[in-house]
């Protein structure tokens, strides 16, 4: 029987990824990521070469799942909010993508996988672009930027949000970020929002 690369490589990944976002870089095992996806670690160095490797992997795949899998549709400041929206959404499903940013930026000091990441944030500062013509390129990113910082520190600092408003509330959090996303294109194309 035949071995199954791409099955075993997503176990790994899956294992990574949820280890390095409950513990970290520094605090996750490789024995535990063995453990966890079935792999025993030589077959997990033979992929991915090492623990510094299989983290920035693991961050990779996340990113890119988020941006690959959630087009801008559209066009308009109403474009704009559906993704906030729907990045709100992946976020709170798969919240290894906040946390990894979250340590990456605690304990690497430097992004990992830089070249690739920035590859799949030039491609959606394009599609903003696409949505909203007028928008210049530090005008995109920076509303992008601010998108995904929004949706991650729902996941990734969720006390913050149980001191301001008690009991968290998932839907009224991404209505405020659907809505913020909004003015902010508006905004940022110079446009005075329609009152809703």
């Amino acid at each position: 029987m035949a071995w199954d690369t791409d099955a075993t490589q997503k176990k790994i990944l899956n294992a990574a990824i949820s280890e390095f976002s409950d513990r970290g870089f520094s605090g996750a095992r490789i024995h535990q990521i063995s453990r966890n996806s079935g792999c025993n670690r030589e077959r997990i160095y033979f992929y991915f070469g090492g623990k510094a490797q299989l983290f920035e992997a693991a961050l990779t795949r996340q990113l890119a799942t988020a941006l690959d899998d959630l087009p801008i549709v559209g066009s308009g400041p109403g474009a704009v909010a559906d993704f906030a929206g729907r990045y709100f959404d992946f976020s709170r499903s798969h919240p290894g993508l906040a946390r990894l940013t979250f340590w990456e930026g605690l304990e690497q000091g430097h992004p990992v996988g830089a070249e690739a990441r920035t590859l799949r944030s030039t491609n959606k500062v394009s599609e903003l672009r696409h949505a909203l013509p007028a928008l210049s390129e530090a005008a995109a990113e920076d509303l992008l930027l601010t998108i995904v910082t929004l949706c991650h520190a729902w996941v990734s600092s969720p006390n913050v949000a149980l001191v301001i408003t008690g009991t968290p509330d998932e839907e009224r959090r991404r209505a405020s970020v659907v809505r913020t996303s909004e003015l902010l294109a508006h905004d940022a194309l110079g446009a005075a929002p329609r009152r809703t």
